[in-house]
């Protein structure tokens, strides 16, 4: 199918990879030259502004914007509508709040164009084994889109869970959990790094991934930061929140829901500002695995 991207960065140039080896058609655009440049040398068709990206799409158009959730989401709509014929579809695959993706359904409904929440996780392995894919809203847009979601996702990782907002709002949970899990391996693996025993980090990664009920892609990538550095020395324990912990919390406290794991979770990455931990060293380096998160450098260490 036709289909374009917007915002090539970490997830999104990988996302028109994918799609551009599975045979779409994929029209690429981002604010800076030298991503669609690289894209078009690979096969997409190169759109320098956003008049580009319409002009060659076949209609009914479909644009995935892969932006910063907020402002910049309300402003690449605000570019693209007067571009856009009714019909047309605009899916969201940021990390946008479910409530800000229901008023941008209603808004956009209203002139005629249809607007997806696409909940995307991968981070900058998905190019290799896939994205997660949790799809929020109305059945004939997700119809026309599902070909570049199947080909996005692997076997199982695509579901059109309900109507707008319904993805984003389990994206938004799924990383809640992963908040609560990744707290519980830096709190293990700081107590075994401080314990009286020289105990091997990374060994200890790859023997729990053999048989054990603790085994995840997550403690994959504790192995493969602990064999790139086996105590951390080189990054402090400084973790950033994107937004979506935070409003699970919230959602939880409107529901009536005891969620003290997240809750705490949340609150050790408010707390690693102020204190450089080894458990918060495992959290930075965990995030700077799985979707390439900027860690910050310890430049006291040798």
């Amino acid at each position: 199918m036709d289909i374009a991207i917007v915002g090539l960065g970490r997830m999104g140039g990988n996302m028109a990879r994918r799609l551009l080896q599975d045979g779409h058609r994929v029209v690429a655009h981002n604010r800076s030259r030298e991503p669609i440049d690289e894209l078009a040398g690979e096969g997409a068709v190169a759109a320098y502004e956003l008049e580009d990206v319409v002009s060659q799409l076949q209609t009914p158009r479909a644009i995935w914007l892969m932006v910063p959730a907020g402002p910049p989401v309300d402003q690449q709509i605000a570019a693209l509508v007067p571009l856009l014929d009714k019909g047309d579809i605009i899916i969201d695959g940021g990390n946008s709040r479910y409530t800000d993706t229901i008023t941008r359904h209603d808004h956009l409904k209203e002139q005629g164009i249809h607007f997806l929440d696409a909940g995307t996780s991968g981070g900058v392995w998905g190019l290799q084994v896939g994205y997660c894919l949790m799809v929020g809203g109305p059945d004939e847009a997700v119809k026309v889109v599902e070909p570049a979601f199947k080909s996005l996702a692997p076997d199982g990782g695509y579901m059109h869970i309900g109507p707008s907002g319904s993805g984003h709002f389990v994206k938004m949970i799924h990383n809640g959990i992963e908040y609560g899990m990744m707290q519980a391996y830096a709190e293990g693996f700081e107590i075994l790094e401080k314990s009286r025993y020289d105990i091997d980090l990374r060994a200890v990664s790859d023997l729990w991934m053999h048989g054990s009920v603790v085994r995840s892609w997550l403690l994959e990538l504790a192995e493969r930061a602990f064999a790139e550095d086996p105590h951390l020395d080189s990054i402090k324990g400084y973790v950033n929140d994107s937004g979506e912990g935070r409003w699970t919390v919230f959602e939880s406290i409107d529901l009536d829901v005891a969620a003290p794991t997240i809750y705490m979770a949340l609150a050790m990455r408010f707390l690693s500002r102020q204190e450089d931990t080894f458990g918060n060293k495992v959290l930075a380096a965990l995030r700077n695995q799985f979707g390439g998160h900027a860690v910050v450098k310890d430049t006291g260490s040798s």
